[in-house]
């Protein structure tokens, strides 16, 4: 049985409808590599096509707009050699943590006590190389560069297959979008579950014994007690940590809990009555240093049916832009950015739709849990150990491509195999 607290399948998948098509308003981007999520694509009957990049780039630098192609903006030469020879260092050093075991590394304990934005403090030279580093790392991780442990960031730009893979579009981690939205794999495998599928079903406590887990789902007069023999908790950690489990998790599974910070971010869809950026040669991806957003893609779907683009909000900038007047005032300021950056026509939207994920009480933030310095150290391998009758999923727990869909798909049949396990020794 599958319990949800939400009344809709696919958690930090969300597909939306607008202006008579759909977009992505959570995870939507494959990439090569990715071998569970493509293949269970596959499986469904899910057809992907390319994002699409043809065009150039745009890179808003200290107030300055400039055009570029390829992975690297155009920057000060000096300054270009400096970003390029850091990223080949953090891949270098990447390379050498063991996926299944990071702790294990050599000076674990050392590179676990600093955070990223540190270790570019005194190594990257040029602040022009150091904000397109913290601008890179925003975006892939929504959350400010000294909340992240540097052996966290090694970990996973590891588990992803290298920091230029996360962060680039061709032949990286954003190459392919799902016809439809990435929300109907949940709902196509959803479809398989019939009654074992309970929606509006939050768990609000959990009690484990001997012989078996007890789950009460629902509050008040409404809620109900679960019996079962094994129970697996697909959450985020911060999330298994708001739940009152009997007896009490072990001190470093509490330290996940309370310790693991979601990023902030604010994704946002602007739809136009044409790709007006594709005429004037341009590819629809933008850079920008300044607030509120940090990257733009193009978003057009398929058959360029539906024009638009994504925008995402990270970081420190959600606050600002989600006080800044509800809907009309995010779009408003989201719309504003977008005509520095494309000129005047992108301030003719037909509609907007957004989604906070900080403000979404079932996912806590977005994309993924991050380990801040010193954290990693203190809880060693509780991230996917069993306690009791209880395992753990959800992508944070992968080995590879944690924080994407593969990762989440990676510790579902993880999680699966460790109770297949359990139930052929019993």
């Amino acid at each position: 049985m599958v319990v949800e607290a939400r009344d809709r399948v696919g958690g930090r998948t969300l597909t939306a409808p607008v202006a008579g098509g759909s977009v992505d308003l959570g995870a939507q981007w494959l990439g090569p590599g990715q071998e569970r999520a493509l293949g269970l694509a596959e499986e469904l009957g899910v057809e992907l096509f390319r994002q699409h990049i043809e065009g150039r780039k745009l890179l808003e630098f200290d107030g300055e707009l400039r055009t570029y192609r390829g992975l690297l903006p155009r920057i000060p030469m000096l300054a270009l050699a400096d970003l390029g020879a850091s990223i080949q260092r953090l891949e270098r050093m990447a390379r050498k943590i063991p996926l299944q075991d990071p702790m294990s590394a050599e000076r674990a304990a050392e590179l676990d006590a600093i955070s990223i934005a540190e270790w570019i403090a005194r190594n990257v030279r040029t602040e022009a190389a150091r904000t397109m580093l913290r601008i890179a790392i925003q975006a892939i991780f929504a959350i400010e560069l000294k909340s992240i442990s540097l052996l966290f960031f090694l970990h996973y730009t590891h588990a992803g297959g290298s920091f230029t893979r996360l962060a680039e579009v061709r032949e990286g981690a954003q190459t392919f979008r799902l016809k439809g939205g990435a929300q109907q794999l949940s709902e196509r495998l959803a479809e398989r579950l019939g009654e074992e599928l309970r929606l509006r079903s939050p768990v609000v406590g959990i009690e484990q014994g001997s012989e078996g887990v007890e789950l009460r789902v629902g509050a008040g007069e409404g809620g109900e007690l679960l019996r079962c023999r094994y129970s697996i908790l697909a959450l985020a950690p911060s999330l298994v940590g708001r739940i009152p489990i009997a007896p009490a998790l072990p001190p470093e599974r509490r330290l996940l809990g309370d310790g693991m910070q979601m990023g902030s971010v604010i994704k946002s869809v602007i739809v136009y009555d044409r790709p007006f950026w594709r005429e004037q040669g341009f590819s629809g991806e933008a850079v920008s240093s300044g607030a509120p957003l940090r990257m733009v893609f193009d978003d057009c779907e398929h058959d360029a049916s539906l024009a638009a683009l994504v925008a995402f909000t990270v970081g420190e900038d959600v606050g600002p832009l989600r006080e800044g007047g509800g809907l009309a005032g995010r779009r408003a300021a989201v719309v504003e950015h977008l005509v520095q950056l494309f000129g005047p026509e992108a301030g003719e939207p037909v509609d907007y739709v957004d989604h906070d994920w900080s403000d979404d009480v079932w996912s806590g933030g977005g994309y993924a849990g991050v380990m801040p310095p010193r954290l990693l150290s203190q809880v060693g391998d509780a991230l996917r150990a069993p306690v009791g009758r209880l395992h753990f999923a959800g992508t944070e727990t992968a080995t590879r491509w944690c924080g994407y869909l593969d990762g989440a798909i990676e510790a579902g049949e993880r999680a699966a195999a460790e109770i297949i396990a359990r139930l052929g020794e019993a």
